[in-house]
């Protein structure tokens, strides 16, 4: 297998649609090769990004050799892909209907509207799903304009406007358009009480239009008016399609095992939601005046996470199931290759069993942003703040695996101590303002001897910057977040110093690494592309530190980096690829944070 392998699109050669529930990866070739139903962490229904022969796909595009282009619809997440040829043009309008009714939402529908736009254009379709990851077998039956495939755990039903083959397995059609013709194909999950119901063409109209004001009226409720405003609103769309409507809980990215490293091994599924991932993400969209999605996260933290039930990492996990199931077991689908061959394909995830020490910073600070931007927290709320506050005083001193889910031992990471800070310096700020009762001055001495530990361990003289750990040289990106986090004054001598440390050790024309694997063995092989939420930190840092002109050419750089339709993944490679799970919901945020902060810096 070659990292070349014309089987596989680039992972960034992908467009994403979702309901709020779940999502599906749409090639720049018309192919869906992701889509798991019926939640975010479902078995596969279509995987051939990660096994093009077994893992199943929706194949739609031109039947002629054809140029393609991808956009989504303007101010939405409708995804338009178009197909060029000799004979004429036409066009792939795929979607998935966001449906407020419980039973109409549990169908989880999948629009795919062809137009030919210009001349005619003959088009072929192959329907090959495979179940459970490729594990299960499915029977298919067919009934007038309907084709049902039908597994032990999930039936689908394909409704079509044009006619539709079977080989008693797979589905596929041919047909052609003339300027101004329609077909429609939509695939709907039916059974437990959902029936099957066609999808005429007429009506498929009638969902677009649905669809596109939808996103259009969520979108309208940013106060974002700054030079990045369409580059912003991608971010805070695509966030938005990670989010779980039922539980308000945000997954990190809605793919499995995609690789951080070509046949690297650092294949990870991603599509839980990370404590740290998802504060951060209320973050973001608070900045942009989504109060009701930080809302919906409060939510999930009060209804689904019992945090008051102290645990062997203390009362957090890092992460959870959408629906906050604790346990996550991780396991190999040695059946399916991976991504161009880069196995393990995983499922679960065994790094939420690991103690990460900054995730109680990263929570508390989305609650005091909540309490300070959308509405005052409750006092129940307010009880399990200081839950975790007091814990984090007794055990902020305790090596865990840090932010970056290292596999090589637990460490003394300065990030994660400069975020035990940040829990209990926030907690302090929110009982001052709100007169709230709290033990302040045992939060006091915990959060002033971080404060000391940090700047006395966590300094290297030898490389006059702050560490990754303490008493080590080692130089780390994750410490970018040290004024941004107010621990430290973003001119401050010192950080200064550690700015151009940083710039000269992990820095690379404006990408930024996360460290050095050599100098910091993290347990896992190879080297590993530059992190993309490191490299907008990075230009939070320099707008902050005054560094204005080259905070913009930084940001500008990275612009240049994503995908066609403004989607990042969590890695860039050496040639400007997308690596990791696609597309990364810390990127993103990282991505509006950078822009607001630096608007601002710009004046």
């Amino acid at each position: 297998m070659t990292e070349s392998d014309d089987r596989y699109l680039s992972i960034g050669e992908h467009g994403l649609i979702g309901d709020l529930r779940t999502v599906a990866l749409v090639g720049t070739n018309g192919t869906i090769d992701w889509y798991c139903c019926p939640r975010f962490d479902s078995p596969s229904v279509f995987a051939s990004i990660l096994d093009a022969e077994r893992g199943g796909s929706f194949e739609l595009s031109a039947d002629i050799p054809a140029t393609t282009k991808q956009f989504y619809f303007p101010d939405t997440n409708v995804l338009i892909t178009r197909f060029f040829a000799v004979d004429g043009v036409g066009e792939i309008l795929d979607f998935m209907p966001i449906a407020d009714d419980s039973r109409e939402a549990d169908r989880h529908r999948l629009i795919r509207r062809v137009t030919c736009v210009r001349g005619k254009l003959p088009f072929r379709a192959r329907i090959a799903p495979r179940f459970d990851y490729a594990r299960t077998p499915h029977t298919v039956h067919q009934h007038g304009s309907r084709t049902t495939f039908a597994s032990e755990p999930l039936s689908l039903a394909l409704s079509s406007s044009v006619p539709v083959d079977t080989d008693g397995r797979d589905a596929w059609a041919r047909f052609e358009l003339k300027e101004g013709e329609h077909a429609v194909l939509a695939l709907d999950r039916v059974g437990e009480g959902v029936l099957p119901r066609g999808c005429a063409i007429s009506e498929a109209e009638d969902e677009f239009a649905a669809t596109v004001r939808y996103w259009r009226r969520w979108l309208s409720a940013s106060r974002y008016r700054g030079r990045w405003r369409e580059v912003v609103h991608r971010s805070a769309l695509t966030l938005k399609l990670l989010t779980y409507a039922p539980t308000g809980g945000i997954v990190a990215a809605p793919t499995t095992s995609l690789p951080e490293r070509f046949l690297g091994g650092r294949n990870w599924d991603y599509r839980y939601v990370w404590v740290r991932d998802a504060a951060f993400c209320v973050y973001a969209l608070l900045r942009l005046g989504f109060t009701g999605e930080a809302e919906a996260f409060m939510g999930f933290l009060s209804q689904h996470i019992p945090l008051d039930r102290a645990g062997p990492t203390g009362p957090l996990q890092i992460m959870y199931g959408i629906d906050g199931r604790p346990d996550l077991p991780e396991y190999e689908l040695r059946h399916l290759e991976g991504y161009r061959g880069s196995a393990p394909v995983r499922v679960g995830n065994a790094a939420a069993d690991q103690l990460q020490l900054d995730i109680y910073g990263a929570l508390i600070d989305s609650i005091y942003l909540y309490n300070k931007w959308g509405s005052p927290i409750s006092s129940e709320r307010w009880d399990n703040v200081c839950t975790l506050v007091d814990w984090v005083c007794h055990n902020w001193d305790q090596p865990d695996e840090g932010i970056w889910e290292t596999r090589g031992g637990r460490k003394n990471f300065v990030y994660s101590r400069l975020m035990c800070w940040v829990a209990i310096e926030r907690a302090m700020r929110m009982a001052a303002q709100r007169g709230l009762p709290a033990d302040i001055p045992t939060w006091r001495r915990a959060r002033d001897a971080i404060y000391h530990e940090i700047m006395s361990r966590g300094w290297s003289g030898k490389l006059q910057a702050f560490v990754q750990h303490f008493d080590e040289d080692v130089l780390d990106s994750s410490l970018l977040m040290m004024p941004l986090a107010k621990f430290v004054s973003p001119t401050d001598p010192k950080w200064l110093s550690t700015l151009d440390a940083l710039g000269r050790g992990l820095v690379s024309d404006s990408l930024v690494y996360r460290y050095d694997p050599m100098a910091s063995p993290d347990g896992l092989e190879g080297p590993e592309g530059t992190f993309s939420i490191c490299s907008f930190w990075y230009v939070e840092a320099l707008a902050r530190a005054g560094r204005v002109d080259e905070a913009r050419l930084a940001f500008e750089k990275m612009l240049t980096y994503a995908n066609h339709v403004g989607l990042y993944a969590e890695e860039i490679g050496h040639t400007g690829e997308q690596l990791g799970n696609f597309p990364q919901a810390i990127t993103h945020l990282a991505l509006i944070s950078a822009a607001f902060n630096l608007d601002q810096a710009l004046g």
